[in-house]
């Protein structure tokens, strides 16, 4: 290895000024993760039953057979969780982006519809909710494509945000070769957006959380209240605001944040951010827009 292909750096003491727009000290990003309907399970072909982000903490992935209890808590996302958190955002007439698995959309018509018609941003989830890290890049580009493919049938345009989640060392490449993302937010990275260099076409990186995240619910050492849930979020932002010129992102799943209690913590969070005049609350897709038009990509030699 002649040159580390990490960037340990990043904008350091100096990070550029953001210029959010109308004056914003703080970018605020809401996510909402669409799955149900495209994860580990026998009836779509996989070789066991899913293991991950579930009520079930620690669970055991089923080899060969069907895991009811686990299939029923996805639908609970795609029954209820949904339709819960759509009504906490469209009463509020606050933006979303969707991260949304193709496979998933496939399944549930009535979801896609809501989406479009609150105008939230539905990005590419990949084609399934599955761990790519040990895939062959063929499988992998396969399921890339058939990704976009879907995606632009059911919505009618093609994604121009990606996050494929559990990525594979190819991942990245692979939407930089593609190219057409107005941004690609597999990394964890910054507290704002940045230009990755490692390919031959930039990519504009629109950084994830997964801390601000409800999966700490499903996860050991994680939230056990929708308390613990606000207090994070509320702590998170104030801390950003202060220092002025951040992105806060906070990722949602319906499965889990769609769940009464843990939707009273997201509907207080919300107000909280309202509260907020000199917040913005934005798409990921008009945070990349407003990063290419205020920091465009440096041309490469």
């Amino acid at each position: 290895m002649t040159e580390y292909p990490r960037d340990m750096l990043g904008y350091g003491q100096q990070p550029p000024s953001a210029n959010w727009p109308n004056k914003a000290r703080t970018a605020v990003q809401f996510v909402v993760n669409y799955e149900e309907g495209g994860e580990n399970c026998v009836l779509h072909g996989d070789a066991a039953s899913e293991a991950f982000l579930s009520e079930i903490v620690g669970a055991a992935a089923i080899e060969g057979q069907r895991h009811m209890n686990m299939e029923s808590i996805y639908e609970y996302g795609s029954r209820a969780g949904f339709w819960r958190l759509h009504r906490l955002f469209t009463e509020r007439d606050m933006p979303v982006t969707v991260f949304a698995v193709a496979m998933a959309l496939q399944r549930n018509s009535d979801v896609v519809s809501a989406m479009q018609g609150s105008a939230w941003e539905i990005a590419s989830h990949g084609y399934r909710w599955l761990d790519y890290q040990s895939v062959d890049e063929k499988t992998e580009r396969d399921h890339f494509e058939k990704a976009l493919q879907i995606h632009r049938q059911i919505t009618g345009e093609r994604p121009q945000g990606w996050y494929l989640g559990r990525c594979s060392p190819q991942s990245h490449r692979m939407a930089a070769e593609h190219g057409g993302f107005a941004y690609n937010a597999d990394s964890y990275a910054d507290d704002l957006p940045y230009w990755d260099y490692s390919f031959q076409k930039p990519q504009l990186m629109v950084p994830y959380t997964l801390d601000a995240n409800d999966m700490r619910f499903a996860t050991p050492q994680g939230f056990n209240s929708g308390q613990q849930f606000y207090e994070y979020l509320k702590d998170s932002f104030d801390v950003l605001h202060a220092e002025g010129g951040r992105m806060m992102s906070i990722g949602l799943h319906c499965r889990l944040a769609g769940r009464p209690g843990r939707a009273a913590a997201v509907a207080k969070f919300l107000d909280y951010v309202l509260a907020h005049e000199d917040a913005w609350v934005a798409t990921r897709l008009e945070i990349a827009k407003h990063w290419r038009e205020q920091h465009p990509a440096e041309e490469q030699g």
